[in-house]
């Protein structure tokens, strides 16, 4: 039996419709992704179904007993205790019982209540036992630290928490308190890569069902085994996010198909009765008209809409030199705090390239981009940029942007050749329509700044490009739309990013800062080579598939009948054939070595058996790369 159940569904606030006919239902052990536009109403559904709205029309039936959690967008408090005490609360019950326990051992040593006490703790303890009792504080702090809190952190009052802090705070209260469907509203806001990487884990796992609403596609990939996509009619996709992409354009050519396959023939009959209307055919042509009429009545298809997205250009004015950043001895850090963030090994970025910077929130990515932009000194060493550069950064803050502006003045300022009237048609290739060209840069959200420092960005004809969080605030559309741009973009790019499907498509090398070493880790390859190579590093193997046998995912795999690879994905497969040709390289030269001292004669049998070992492993490590060799040069 479904969980929840829904019919009709509609909701309303006065005369305005949000949605409305909406049918579906969520099952037991659900892993659903509710996808759609900015403005269609997701987050408004997710208050209906957990009844903290009613709706306007429809019905919504609910399975008995039915336990629901709800992560909003922004969590709200009125406990005044601590963290610790606010995730504790989950298990009352249990420590009711611990309360119980501790009072019947102080009563066993009494001699008079011993007996009984000793026969009731056996009873109680054993309940106790079964229910977790021992084991709920662990799941308590496996879960803070799971989502990034300290030992610290547990012990302080929720009201001193960040908002982020406090939204953190709510998920784990609901994921301790295990109900059987959780609804969570863009759970990955406030969640660095790791604490993401940790939910993935936990929701992989997990029991109950879940609905998740949330712009982070790689997330989707790695936990939803269904989207929903609202439209706002609810279409209903099998399987992760990158399937979901594939099977909706599937979709939309078909029904462009056969809309266009219609008209041709609505063509072909008029024609037909336009011809014959008044000749010897007459009596033909009427019952084709008739049934024409009939036709369009009743069964007229409209064309397919596709959703509003960005209209993006990136185009390098010119070719920079092959050298773009190199580096030397460079440390990042303000010489007032007397040490620095972290030490950055010599790189080298050439021209094509584009390097992710990935690490936890505040770290320093931010700075390490203004250091190399010259904005910052560097705390030590040097970070120099190559020849006929030309460089365009865009701002996590987008501290470009004048508040006091209009969105007309941004572009009039970047752009001053152009007209109005061409600045009013450029700005509506970024969803930019009617009065809002006269908008004050103040007034904008999150994702309009970011579409305007976008299009900003686009007037410049860079071919260096620093992105500090590019896809923030931007939807889904939006966001595939920035993602195929970049992966067509001449130039090279340094991206600083969460949005591990848009570095997965675009990274050919991945920088990792490292709080706990001080450090920078450089990782020459994609992401997805990356992450595999840290969990054989750390002793584990990559998931094979989702709960409901989902593949876990291929965010780049090439389906069937997709298109050619883009300009960036030719590049990267291209400098990962010529790495793994330089490493063939080595291994066999160290494999030579290893030979020649092995035909000498050695009366150390602990040396001889150590190059024994040794050989072994490089060889088996050179038929690897020898394989992935193939395997890429045949792509």
């Amino acid at each position: 039996m479904p969980l929840i159940t829904v019919t009709d569904l509609g909701k309303s606030y006065g005369p305005d419709d949000i949605f409305g006919g909406l049918s579906f239902s969520i099952p037991s052990r659900a892993r659903i992704g509710l996808v759609g536009p900015n403005g269609v109403g997701k987050t408004t559904l997710l208050r209906l179904l957990v009844g903290l709205e009613e709706p306007s029309a429809g019905d919504l039936q609910r399975a008995r007993g039915l336990q629901v959690g709800y992560l909003p967008q922004e969590a709200y408090f009125e406990s005044l205790g601590t963290l610790w005490d606010e995730c504790q609360a989950v298990f009352k019950n249990l420590l009711s019982r611990q309360a119980e326990l501790r009072r019947l051992e102080h009563a066993m040593s009494d001699p008079q209540q011993a007996e009984e006490a000793l026969a009731a703790y056996g009873r109680l303890e054993h309940e106790f036992d079964h229910l977790g009792g021992y084991t709920f504080e662990n799941r308590i702090r496996q879960t803070l630290m799971g989502l990034g809190f300290s030992e610290a952190d547990a012990l302080r009052p929720l009201q001193q928490l960040s908002g982020g802090q406090r939204t953190r705070a709510l998920l784990a209260r609901l994921l301790l308190s295990n109900p059987d469907l959780l609804f969570l509203d863009e759970p990955t806001n406030h969640l660095d890569i790791a604490a993401i990487e940790w939910l993935e884990d936990y929701l992989r796992e997990w029991e109950g069902a879940v609905v998740i609403v949330s712009h982070d596609r790689y997330f989707l990939d790695q936990v939803a085994d269904t989207i929903y996509e609202m439209t706002p009619t609810i279409e209903v996709y099998r399987g992760n996010y990158s399937a979901y992409l594939q099977q909706r354009a599937g979709r939309y050519q078909r029904a462009l198909d056969e809309y266009q396959a219609q008209q041709e023939f609505i063509q072909k009959e008029e024609e037909f009765i336009r011809r014959n209307i008044a000749g010897q055919n007459t009596r033909q042509a009427q019952g084709r008209r008739k049934r024409l009429e009939r036709m369009l009545e009743e069964a007229r298809l409209t064309p397919p809409m596709e959703s509003r997205r960005l209209h993006l250009q990136l185009l390098p004015v010119d070719r920079s030199g092959q050298l773009v950043l190199v580096t030397r001895d460079l440390n990042i850090g303000y010489a007032d705090e007397g040490r620095p963030l972290f030490a950055v090994p010599d790189l080298v970025l050439t021209r094509g390239e584009c390097a992710a910077i990935i690490g936890p929130n505040g770290a320093g990515k931010t700075t390490f981009l203004k250091t190399i932009l010259n904005q910052i000194p560097a705390y030590a060493g040097q970070a120099n940029l190559g020849a006929s550069l030309k460089v365009g950064y865009f701002a996590q803050a987008h501290e470009g942007l004048h508040p006091d502006w209009t969105l007309m003045q941004e572009i009039s300022a970047v752009a001053p050749n152009l007209l109005p009237a061409q600045i009013r048609d450029y700005l509506a290739r970024f969803m930019f329509t009617g009065d809002d060209v006269f908008k004050p840069v103040s007034v904008l959200s999150g994702g309009e700044g970011g579409r305007l420092a976008l299009a900003c960005l686009a007037l410049q004809g860079a071919n260096l490009l620093l992105l500090d969080e590019p896809t923030n605030h931007l939807d889904l559309p939006s966001q595939e739309s920035l993602q195929a741009v970049l992966a067509d973009y001449g130039g090279t790019i340094l991206l600083v990013s969460h949005d591990r499907y848009l570095i997965d498509a675009l990274a050919t090398q991945v920088w990792e800062v490292v709080p706990s070493e001080s450090a920078l880790r450089m990782f020459s390859g994609t992401y997805s080579e990356y992450k595999a190579a840290r969990l054989i590093e750390s002793g584990r193997k990559p998931p094979a598939a989702a709960p409901g046998g989902t593949s876990l995912p291929a965010p780049l795999g090439p389906a069937a009948g997709t298109p050619r690879p883009s300009k960036m994905e030719q590049r990267r497969r291209q400098q990962r054939i010529m790495a793994l040709e330089a490493e063939i390289t080595r291994l066999e030269k160290e494999l030579q070595e290893i030979t020649r001292q092995l035909e000498s004669p050695s009366s150390d049998l602990g040396r001889i058996q150590r190059l024994g070992q040794e050989y072994t492993r490089i060889h088996a490590l050179l038929e690897d790369r020898m394989e992935e060799w193939g395997r890429s040069s045949e792509e």
